[in-house]
């Protein structure tokens, strides 16, 4: 005889009833692809983000829209040739990228550059960091609604795009710097010129900085918005103003001086809270600062040549030796064919660029060409924070982050 099968009659208990009934209720969170074509991702980043109504539950950076590969390509040019991909890094300050990729390349090959040319480094580097920072400030002062700041401070970025055209012949990608040296000292008349713009440029900056500084609706958009903890900032890789924003006084000009900054006296701005408005008043001091350092570096402007001179296999002679003799001519075809000549090795060089450390890792086998390189980008490590940062905030904070973060896709794709 068959024995019945057991039925089971017992029912789900009230908190197993409670949380199905909660589950059927819940709204369904949405899937938001905010870029790669977007005015607020500042290029071609792409926000892959989970909205729970307006509010951000998960948040993540799709970056290599703008991959060029650029460090593969470095294998395949000489040391000097690699200068104008340098500029295509952060376009906003192709002068500091020139410097930070040269000084690693002559402490491969243990060479010292003359303190002209170390000044005039120096002086490049701080105004394309005012520039830098003046294009970051409009763009983030626009994100959240100010325009006027914008009209500012691209007027302001146009006066140095001229200085820029003046030294270098170009306003854009300037390729100014060579292994070694600069490819021309400083035109007649142009320090003075430079001064001009310091001194006309405080009262701007002055008046630019009160036009969000106590604004009600700035302030309303960036206090206590996209807070990053300095353990968090230390973790995650940051650098620079955004590092700097969350209260940690990391300045490699201070902190690991190279191109003759142990002679120039400046202060590190440093934030309290680590918020949007933190970052911007870093900014906004760094400029302050830039201009404290150019001044200095004018007034001690030093005598002597602009290329170090002992470097026959590294530095091209100049061009009127060049037409006139047949030693300094051979030199020059060697060079422009074969490169400058580097003993084998690796160097890691960084320095301090406006959106943060720019690192540069060259390994070399000797000869013209590098063996390897490696950049370490500012932006790209400045982005990594953002999946922590956006989440359960609401959805327009997250255009005022991007904007304080201030970050370039092409140094971040590279």
């Amino acid at each position: 005889m068959r024995t019945p099968m057991a039925t089971d009659y017992s029912f789900p208990d009230n908190a197993a009833r409670a949380a199905a009934a909660a589950d059927e209720f819940q709204p369904e969170k949405m899937s938001l692809s905010m870029g790669p074509s977007h005015p607020s991702t500042h290029g071609v980043l792409r926000l892959q983000m989970e909205l729970d109504g307006e509010t951000v539950t998960k948040a993540d950076p799709v970056v290599g829209y703008l991959h060029r590969g650029d460090e593969k390509i470095a294998e395949n040019m000489t040391y000097n040739q690699f200068v104008p991909y340098t500029d295509r890094l952060d376009y906003l300050a192709p002068l500091a990228n020139n410097m930070a990729y040269a000084i690693a390349v002559e402490r491969l090959a243990g060479l010292e550059v003359p303190p002209r040319c170390q000044a005039i480094r120096v002086i490049t580097a701080e105004m394309a960091r005012i520039s830098s920072h003046l294009m970051g400030l409009g763009a983030f002062g626009l994100d959240v609604g100010a325009w006027t700041v914008l009209l500012y401070t691209l007027e302001e970025r146009e006066k140095l795009y001229k200085l820029f055209e003046e030294l270098t012949g170009a306003r854009f990608t300037t390729s100014y710097t060579r292994i070694g040296g600069v490819t021309r000292d400083v035109p007649e008349g142009w320090l003075g010129r430079v001064n001009a713009f310091c001194d006309q440029f405080l009262p701007i900056l002055e008046e630019i900085l009160r036009l969000l500084t106590r604004n009600k609706i700035f302030m309303d958009r960036t206090v206590d918005v996209g807070v990053i903890s300095k353990t968090d900032a230390l973790a995650y890789g940051l650098t620079g103003p955004n590092l700097r924003g969350s209260g940690v006084a990391l300045d490699l000009r201070k902190d690991k001086p190279y191109s003759g900054y142990e002679q120039y006296e400046f202060d590190v701005p440093v934030g309290t809270t680590g918020d949007c408005y933190d970052r911007y008043l870093v900014r906004g001091e760094e400029m302050r600062q830039s201009v404290r350092i150019l001044r200095q570096a004018i007034a001690k402007f030093p005598e002597g040549p602009w290329y170090a001179t002992d470097a026959r296999r590294i530095f091209a002679p100049p061009k009127d030796k060049v037409m006139t003799s047949m030693e300094e001519l051979i030199q020059n075809f060697m060079l422009v064919t074969e490169g400058p000549q580097m003993p084998p090795g690796e160097v890691y060089f960084e320095a301090e660029n406006p959106k943060g450390i720019l690192g540069f890792y060259v390994v070399s086998k000797g000869g013209g060409v590098p063996y390897r390189l490696k950049i370490r980008s500012p932006s790209f490590c400045n982005l990594s924070i953002l999946p922590k940062a956006c989440v359960g905030i609401l959805i327009s904070d997250v255009v005022a982050i991007l904007g304080s973060l201030d970050f370039v896709m092409g140094e971040c794709d590279r």
